[in-house]
């Protein structure tokens, strides 16, 4: 009886091959890799051009930037920072004393009156409220003459302000 036991278990026992099914998927593979069609995108981008400029006949209405201009007249005294009035020791920070003398200028007016230059860029900002403004310090100019007119720009109303540098000290 332990023949025939072992002879059942031989003929249960089945080996599959796997290279027909390996030779299938790989035809399978090669037939749809040559049937792909790849779409083409050339030509067919999509762009959110504006409307107002380009192959259209219509105008596009000129942005005028408001240009603010800082020169020093008179650079002034040199104070110690810590509000004594002291004069500078010649180390470490300073500041500028009340004799310090700044010309702004908007376009064609300048004024050695910060107020009258504010007065002018609230002019300009009810003619056109969605405007911008370019502060150009020329040298010489220090961050504080730079902040009261920036202050001043943004009390008005501009939310658009951009600055210009100086050239020369790249």
């Amino acid at each position: 009886m332990a023949i025939g036991v072992s002879r059942l278990q031989e003929s249960t026992e089945m080996k599959g091959d796997m290279t027909p099914m390996i030779d299938v998927v790989f035809q399978l593979l090669i037939f749809f890799m040559l049937t792909i069609k790849f779409k083409l995108l050339e030509g067919k981008l999509s762009a959110y051009l504006p409307k107002d400029v380009g192959v259209n006949q219509t105008q596009a209405e000129p942005k005028e930037k408001v240009e603010i201009k800082l020169k020093v007249e008179r650079e002034g005294t040199k104070l110690m920072p810590n509000d004594s009035g002291k004069p500078w020791e010649g180390q470490g920070a300073y500041k500028y004393g009340p004799d310090r003398v700044v010309r702004y200028s908007v376009g064609p007016k300048s004024s050695l009156e910060m107020r009258e230059i504010v007065n002018r860029v609230k002019e300009l900002y009810k003619l056109d409220p969605e405007g911008s403004v370019t502060i150009d310090p020329l040298p010489g100019t220090c961050y504080a003459d730079v902040i009261k007119i920036l202050d001043e720009v943004i009390l008005i109303g501009y939310t658009n302000v951009s600055f210009i540098g100086d050239k020369s000290a790249l």
